[in-house]
């Protein structure tokens, strides 16, 4: 099971941290990706990590301002979002797949977290 949170409301320029908490005893097998998706539209990928940390990807859209990370010790995936934008506003959502590698179709991943509302005023 996965867990977000983390989401708020927050300035245009500013920064927030999400949090993805995961249950279980096998995280460091799990690839990991966050989503999100904005009202009206579909579920879009943002970045993904391997499962030591060692590959990360990005969509185009959030390079240089959004970076994934983990904590295999703790169970815990992040995303550290600097220089927000309007356009970030989206509900988003951690997901998990049971391989090492990195994975950007949101069809590849295999458990998925409640989602948490990040809100960007302008």
């Amino acid at each position: 099971q996965l867990q977000a949170s983390g989401g708020g409301l927050v300035q245009a320029g500013g920064s927030l941290r999400l949090s993805c908490a995961a249950s279980g005893r096998s995280f460091s097998s799990y690839g990991m990706g966050w989503f999100r998706q904005a009202p009206g539209k579909e579920r879009e990928f943002v970045a993904t990590i391997s499962w030591n940390g060692g590959r990360t990807y990005y969509a185009d859209s959030v390079k240089g301002r959004l970076t994934i990370s983990r904590d295999n010790p703790e169970n815990t995936v992040y995303l550290q979002m600097n220089s927000l934008k309007p356009e970030d506003t989206a509900v988003y959502f951690c997901a998990a797949k049971l391989s090492t590698g990195i994975w950007t179709l949101k069809d590849q991943y295999d458990y998925w977290g409640q989602g948490t509302l990040v809100t960007v005023s302008s």
